[in-house]
């Protein structure tokens, strides 16, 4: 029965390693240039309920009458745990990641800057709603994606509070970073949509007060509101 655990043992450590080296190989694709037209892969959503599940195989596969006896459920755990912990930073980073490319676009339209100056009047870009109404709708979609592929709600939860978290902390990094000049109207009007609606969403999709009333959001919501009016 002891060689029966082992063989058990191995062959979900084998899965766990192979499902995690093809999420990092998903994580790789469009590394160089990540807009908001972005989808979130089904086959990651898939790989994240591969490595769940494998949590509940191990404990039926591995113990013997519900007890871990060779200690192959605890090894098999701690490898899911790493693994499912990889995971949900590696999705939030790929998620954070469009976040970034709006800011560094957002840039162009700093205080002093040449490029700014001529979007502005030339008005190629638009009010800066349109940029920002991507972004959420990105969002959305990702989350939509996650909530319907994913099997386990913590597991979801954590990943939105932990992404939740990233933008709010990279939103104020942004702002402080300018904290000597004046937002452009274009920036202003992206920020206030942006802002105001992931909010509202990720506290739709579950998150509770203590996630989302961050002291983090309140300083970018109010440098935001100030400017914007």
């Amino acid at each position: 029965e002891q060689r029966l655990k082992l063989m058990a043992c191995d062959m979900i450590e084998s899965c766990i390693t192979r499902t995690d080296n093809a999420f990092q190989q998903w994580l790789k694709k469009s590394t160089g240039f990540v807009s908001t037209d972005y989808v979130l892969p089904a086959e990651m959503c898939a790989m994240v309920n591969v490595i769940l599940d494998a949590k509940n195989q191990s404990f039926k596969l591995c113990a013997v009458d519900g007890v871990d006896v060779h200690q192959y459920h605890t090894k098999i755990d701690d490898l899911i745990e790493r693994t499912s912990t990889g995971m949900t930073q590696g999705m939030v980073g790929k998620l954070i990641s469009v976040l970034e490319s709006v800011l560094s676009k957002l840039g162009r339209y700093d205080e002093g800057s040449l490029i700014g100056s001529i979007l502005s009047f030339t008005n190629v870009s638009g009010t800066g709603r349109e940029l920002g109404k991507a972004y959420v709708n990105f969002a959305r979609n990702s989350m939509d994606q996650i909530r319907q592929k994913v099997n386990d709600e913590l597991w979801i939860l954590n990943l939105f509070e932990q992404w939740y978290g990233g933008q709010v902390q990279m939103l104020c990094s942004w702002l402080s970073e300018r904290l000597d000049h004046n937002l452009h109207p274009y920036q202003c009007t992206c920020l206030a949509h942006i802002v105001k609606l992931i909010y509202s969403d990720f506290t739709a999709y579950g998150l509770g007060a203590e996630q989302t009333g961050v002291q983090a959001y309140q300083v970018a919501s109010r440098r935001i509101t100030t400017e914007h009016q």
